[in-house]
């Protein structure tokens, strides 16, 4: 029998996971974000960029309310995040395809730090300025002739990876 929302044996936790997104502007990825990142745990969001669409009303379909559970903030540029993220200690893992990625798989975590997993915009992945400050650029192995996804989905896959460790 299927159970229900009230009815599942999930342990209810938060993982040190700050998921940074780089100028991401499609409010159903935005929606998408905020619910995928309810059911890993993140600890909060940061919205990269100037006027990132929050709108609770468009974005609200997608999140299934999950917006409203997810601490959030927007960062309108690179040096203030760069500093957030520095000041913090933060280990930074890019989810990024480059000359230098390894396979997500083997990424390392260095106990008792907390993770900014960088995931980039719908159209140009992450920026340049992000993967020069990134500890670790990793990618998702792929076996078709594509080679990318949608943020959601990958974002999706990089958390499972994370939260699994």
């Amino acid at each position: 029998m299927q159970l229900t929302h009230e009815e599942n044996q999930f342990e209810r936790k938060t993982f040190p996971i700050t998921l940074v997104c780089d100028h991401i502007y499609f409010q159903q990825n935005i929606g998408s974000l905020f619910r995928i990142s309810e059911a890993f745990g993140v600890e909060n969001i940061i919205f990269l960029g100037k006027d990132i669409p929050l709108t609770p009303r468009k974005i609200n379909k997608t999140s299934r309310s999950t917006h409203l559970h997810v601490p959030h903030a927007i960062i309108e540029n690179y040096t203030e995040l760069q500093t957030y993220l520095t000041e913090n200690s933060f280990e930074i893992i890019a989810l990024e395809i480059t000359s230098n990625s390894k396979p997500l798989k083997e990424v390392v975590i260095p106990k008792n730090k907390k993770i900014a997993l960088l995931i980039g915009s719908e159209i140009n992945g992450i920026s340049e300025e992000l993967l020069t400050i990134s500890n670790q650029i990793v990618h998702i192995n792929m076996f078709g002739k594509n080679s990318s996804m949608n943020v959601v989905q990958a974002a999706s896959i990089a958390l499972y990876e994370l939260t699994s460790l």
